[in-house]
């Protein structure tokens, strides 16, 4: 949809099916009172919330690059990011005052349907900010709609997936700190839940200059520094984490991993959007993210949890995030730089050498 009706009408539609699926779900009675339907209801509003979400990203994505200055698209687009890390850390806080509030049982009960409902005030104001905003579509393609062969884009849709997974199967296994604390290092649930809001802190501190580095030094090398320097740290990191079972050594390891994280990862999304042309690039965005999050951020967290009961060694999530990351920096080295100040300077030095 985002790459024939445009954007704008896009981002409408699935902001909207999220609003529903998140009310939905929060509003959902209990088994007690309808039965198997409550259940049922429960894992019907999540098919759509996964759903809206799978529809969001890529019209989202694109507008945000192509309503960016040619030397600025980095910046901008990493508002995709940015504004992710944004809702982690709004859903970090209202976990850590929930789990203050309230006790466990009633977390259970009802604490989860608050925040839900929270989560969906902010729906009626996202789709005001939307209907105001223009459309970018036709701007991009030049003012008309041309049919775009795929075969010329499928490696950078194979670079992409292999990127997008390794880079997802590591947010996943940062997400998974809040389980993580609790079932295997025995910690309280607000100690937990801090470290969710560790995530966003650090998301929305560096997503943004990722963006901006991108823009200066190029989408390639700003992915592999980060990159090289998250698999050598993986390991050593939760083996400081489960020999010293303390808040200050879990927030601190969280921190670190997911800066490194998102450092890299940030640029991967901006050289997916950017390598695809306009008649292709939001429907592309959004079919290359959602392989890979149901692919691989979807059977993450039960993975590492199957692990670590089979291994019995809490630094079994090292291992798996770290093959996943030194998969990620060898498709890295593949990607072709497509920064606009880069590009003009390799071809500027191309020329000169020519001559």
């Amino acid at each position: 949809m985002g790459d024939r009706a445009g954007r704008k009408p896009a981002m409408i539609l699935s902001f909207s099916l999220m609003g529903i699926a998140i009310a939905g779900f929060a509003l959902t009675p209990p088994e007690a009172m309808i039965g198997i339907a409550a259940p049922v209801l429960v894992i019907c509003f999540r098919l759509l919330q996964g759903f809206a979400l799978g529809g969001e990203v890529g019209p989202t994505t694109a507008f945000l690059l192509e309503s960016a200055p040619p030397n600025r698209r980095g910046f901008y687009t990493a508002f995709q990011l940015w504004t992710q890390d944004l809702s982690v850390l709004a859903a970090g806080l209202v976990g850590f005052i929930l789990a203050n509030l309230l006790n466990a049982t009633q977390l259970e009960e009802f604490g989860w349907r608050i925040a839900s409902l929270l989560g969906a005030v902010i729906v009626p104001f996202g789709l005001m900010m939307r209907r105001r905003l223009p459309e970018t579509l036709f701007d991009a393609s030049g003012g008309k709609r041309e049919r775009v062969p795929l075969r010329p884009y499928l490696w950078v849709a194979v670079i992409g997936l292999v990127l997008l997974a390794s880079g997802t199967i590591g947010t996943y296994v940062c997400d998974y700190m809040t389980t993580y604390a609790i079932a295997t290092l025995h910690m309280h649930a607000n100690v937990a839940f801090a470290a969710t809001v560790v995530i966003g802190l650090s998301g929305i501190t560096f997503d943004l200059i990722s963006g901006a580095i991108s823009d200066r030094i190029g989408r390639k090398l700003t992915m592999l520094i980060p990159g090289i320097a998250l698999i050598v740290v993986i390991v050593p990191a939760f083996r400081l984490i489960s020999a010293h079972r303390t808040t200050g050594t879990l927030l601190a390891i969280t921190a670190v991993l997911y800066v490194l994280l998102e450092l890299s990862g940030v640029p991967v999304v901006v050289w997916l959007t950017e390598s695809l042309p306009a008649g292709i690039r939001s429907g592309g965005v959004a079919v290359v993210y959602a392989v890979a999050i149901a692919l691989f951020g979807g059977t993450t967290q039960f993975s590492v949890t199957w692990l670590i009961k089979a291994t019995r060694n809490p630094v079994a999530p090292a291992w798996y995030w770290l093959v996943a990351a030194i998969v990620g920096v060898i498709a890295m080295f593949a990607v072709r730089e497509t920064a606009p100040r880069k590009v003009v300077q390799e071809k500027e030095t191309s020329s000169t050498v020519e001559r």
